[in-house]
């Protein structure tokens, strides 16, 4: 059979082959990774989907490869190639004739990708069966009726870009009809938002060598993810920026006071550990800040769960790991998190699948320096909270002036979801929140 990129996740059709771990006549076993795939910001593992021998390697280190594109072929432990796939694609058309036989004709014309050579739709009744076999080991089509299947090889949709509602991600006509009615809806929006993000042409090129001497730096797969996103962010949303400062005397002091409690439990209490916290409870009372705009359907969508992303620096670039329901986790478990993806983001382990579904981002630029920033929004977030470092400064305090160590935070938000009082009244409660931490919450 043929191995081929299996779906890699909403947002992602392609990758870049950063290594190929199996060669020609090499015996591996299902499950055992045989490429490694960069998409995007993270690097995947593609594993085989079955047990057999490597016959063909089709793609090599460097290699830009798509969803459905050939990795290698094997010849299944047990079966001679290819001969076992014609039995097991007749085996569900005798209990389904009608409806295979109708629809054989329509995907013989109208397919010219085979999907995998000798494989047959299965039957409604099988479909279960199918999902884990097939689907979800070797990356097929998601699970779905044959019926629902043919209707939408007639239109010209891939499954893979719908959600399934059923148990599983099963698409059922629902699904589908909901997704014709997106594009409807997207294509009949007025053509100014499509006209901006497409409106600056291509720079001219210039020859920056009759100047002096230059070295020219290829953009990484990752480099050009961010440049990508960025751009998206900034012509589609017009974001608005809310400024503050955070007196944090009394949460270093805290800070300083448990942080030895929490190193003897394995991990380091940080700033950022207690802005997770922090910004958790302060989403709980403001739910447009942990809301996406669905723009083709203009609904606003409020999150119950609160999914916070983290903004890490590494040498390969910016990453957003994500730390699932914040909201429910105490101080130790946010700081362990904090250390096992930064970790993970700087060696380039963190899963394509760790760094989506986020609801609200924090980028912490404290540990480098500086001061206020205007954040990116990470689209389709609504907002994102920036973090300076904090200086020591005069600070008038009940008529006198005191020394205090005064953070600098920015608040960067999408107008067509949050209006500028709101946004106020969120900066108040953060910052009221950083002075007034409950030491009760940092007892392990």
């Amino acid at each position: 059979m043929d191995v081929r990129l299996p779906n890699l996740g909403e947002g992602a059709d392609s990758g870049t082959v950063v290594s190929v771990a199996v060669k020609e006549g090499d015996s591996v076993s299902a499950g055992q990774t045989i490429i490694e795939l960069e998409t995007g910001k993270a690097v995947a593992a593609i594993p085989a989907p079955v047990a057999g021998k490597v016959t063909r390697v089709s793609a090599k280190a460097g290699d830009k490869l798509s969803v459905g594109q050939a990795i290698l072929s094997i010849d299944e432990a047990g079966a001679a190639a290819g001969g076992g796939a014609a039995p097991k694609a007749e085996a569900p058309k005798a209990g389904a004739a009608p409806k295979t036989k109708a629809a054989k004709p329509a995907r013989a014309a109208k397919a010219p990708e085979p999907e995998a050579e000798g494989e047959a739709e299965p039957t409604d009744e099988e479909e279960s069966d199918w999902d884990e076999s097939v689907a979800a080991k070797a990356g097929f089509p998601p699970p779905a009726a044959p019926s629902i299947r043919r209707l939408a090889q007639d239109l010209g949709i891939d499954l893979r870009r719908i959600q399934g509602s059923e148990e599983g991600g099963r698409i059922i006509m629902a699904d589908l009809r909901d997704y014709i009615a997106r594009l409807k809806a997207a294509a009949s929006r007025p053509k100014t938002a499509a006209a901006g993000k497409a409106a600056p042409a291509p720079a001219e090129k210039v020859d920056f060598s009759k100047w002096g001497s230059i070295l020219k730096k290829p953009m990484t797969p990752l480099r050009q993810a961010i440049s990508r996103r960025m751009t998206e962010s900034r012509t589609a949303i017009p974001e608005v920026t809310q400024f503050d400062e955070a007196d944090i005397t009394a949460l270093n002091d805290l800070r300083k006071k448990h942080a030895p409690a929490y190193e003897k439990a394995g991990t380091r209490l940080t700033l950022t550990s207690f802005a997770l916290k922090v910004v958790a409870s302060t989403l709980k009372k403001f739910p447009s800040f942990n809301a996406s705009l669905d723009e083709a359907a203009n609904e606003i969508i409020l999150k119950e769960y609160v999914h916070l992303g983290l903004a890490v620096d590494t040498e390969h670039g910016l990453l957003v790991p994500v730390i699932r329901d914040a909201d429910k986790k105490s101080i130790l478990e946010l700081s362990k998190d904090v250390a096992a993806f930064a970790e993970k983001a700087r060696d380039r382990k963190v899963s394509l699948e760790e760094m989506q579904g986020g609801t609200f981002t924090i980028s912490n630029q404290g540990g480098i320096g500086g001061a206020h920033f205007t954040p990116v929004i990470n689209r389709p977030e609504a907002a994102i909270l920036g973090l300076g470092r904090g200086s020591l400064k005069a600070v008038v305090r009940e008529g006198k002036i005191e020394p205090r160590l005064m953070m600098p935070i920015a608040i960067a938000y999408d107008h067509r979801v949050i209006d500028g009082g709101e946004a106020a009244r969120f900066t108040v409660e953060l910052v009221k929140a950083f002075e007034n931490f409950n030491e009760a919450d940092l007892k392990i």
